[in-house]
């Protein structure tokens, strides 16, 4: 199962159609609406970390992609996908964009036993034929073709982003998909019940603070020339999913796109959200900066919001990522929480 793969011959020029990355990528254009939404599924492997054997499971494409054992010596191309493998205690040996991980996702952090494959849209196929991998993880994101060109040497199983019908869901089919293939069930049994006793330790804390179904408008952005561009993370969206399991209210009167539930505006559109509104935001020092504190401060706008006068604006700390696992949705748990005061 980890012969050798003479992947030094490829050479295919990705392009990233869609991904929910960071702000710096969303800035430069990419479009998370394009990505698919179709949830993985699991047939036929062992019940724990123990199991062994053949693993056969049905990824998002409707694929069947079949494991002689268990994998140990996986890459993979999308954060969300690197994160479970860690959370999971499977340390990947192939990670694309190991910088930006670590800019962004500070619940599980990599070793200094990880190669960067190059980015998440163009993983490096020399790399890859140096890591002599047993799987590659990726998302429903790479140009038509990309996929088969991997899975020419090695298996691939291809995951969704995302999906605003249930993200929360969707994140633990994901997790149980990579448990199923890394034989590490028991360990994302245990995730989930770590995942629910925190739900259950917010609510309570925002039960006590008097804010259950306070309204909050959670949000990114980036500035381009000077000016900000803010996505809300909309109805449907992770963190959003999360925030109103803890009994909190999503403000924004927009639809997102179906895969992450992500929608645009700008400072004007900020006008529609209620006065009493809770503003919480993300940015990164290492990253992109701040914009709202940076450059809309002192807009005559922003200036003039009620939630901005009234000081119920928030910027969550650094590395958080919007998009992760169940690891990083704990994290978002306590920085709400956090952030109620």
């Amino acid at each position: 199962m980890r012969r050798a793969r003479a992947l030094a011959g490829l050479s295919v020029a990705f392009v990233l159609l869609a991904t929910a990355c960071g702000t710096t990528e969303d800035a430069s254009g990419d479009d998370p609406t394009e990505a698919g939404s179709t949830s993985g599924s699991t047939e036929g492997a062992g019940s724990g970390d123990a199991a062994g054997g053949p693993i056969t499971v049905t990824d998002s494409r409707g694929v069947e992609v079949t494991l002689d054992e268990p994998a140990v010596r996986v890459a993979a191309t999308e954060w969300n996908a690197v994160e479970n493998l860690v959370s999971l205690g499977v340390m990947p040996v192939g990670v694309s964009d190991i910088q930006g991980y670590e800019n962004w996702v500070s619940g599980a952090p990599l070793d200094d036993t990880v190669t960067d494959i190059g980015t998440r849209g163009e993983p490096s196929m020399d790399t890859l034929a140096t890591l002599d991998v047993d799987l590659v993880v990726v998302t429903d994101s790479l140009i038509e073709g990309a996929v088969e060109q991997i899975e020419a040497t090695t298996p691939v199983v291809v995951m969704p982003g995302g999906d605003v019908q249930d993200n929360i869901g969707q994140m633990f089919e994901n997790l149980d998909l990579i448990a199923e293939l890394t034989g590490t069930q028991d360990r994302a049994q245990e995730l989930r019940d770590e995942f629910d006793a925190k739900i259950e330790e917010g609510r309570a804390a925002v039960e006590e603070a008097g804010a259950t179904g306070d309204p909050v408008a959670f949000a990114d952005g980036w500035a381009d020339a000077g000016t900000v561009s803010i996505r809300p993370f909309a109805e449907g969206s992770l963190v959003s999913e999360v925030f109103a399991e803890i009994g909190l209210e999503n403000a924004w009167g927009l639809e997102g796109d179906p895969v992450y539930g992500l929608a645009q505006t700008d400072v004007e559109g900020l006008t529609a959200l209620p006065e009493d509104v809770r503003f919480w935001y993300m940015a990164n020092a290492n990253d992109g900066g701040d914009p709202f504190a940076d450059i809309l401060a002192g807009n005559a706008i922003w200036d003039s919001l009620p939630f901005v006068q009234a000081g119920n604006v928030v910027r969550f700390p650094d590395s958080l990522w919007q998009f992760g696992g169940p690891t990083s949705m704990m994290q978002y748990v306590d920085a709400a929480v956090d952030a109620l005061g």
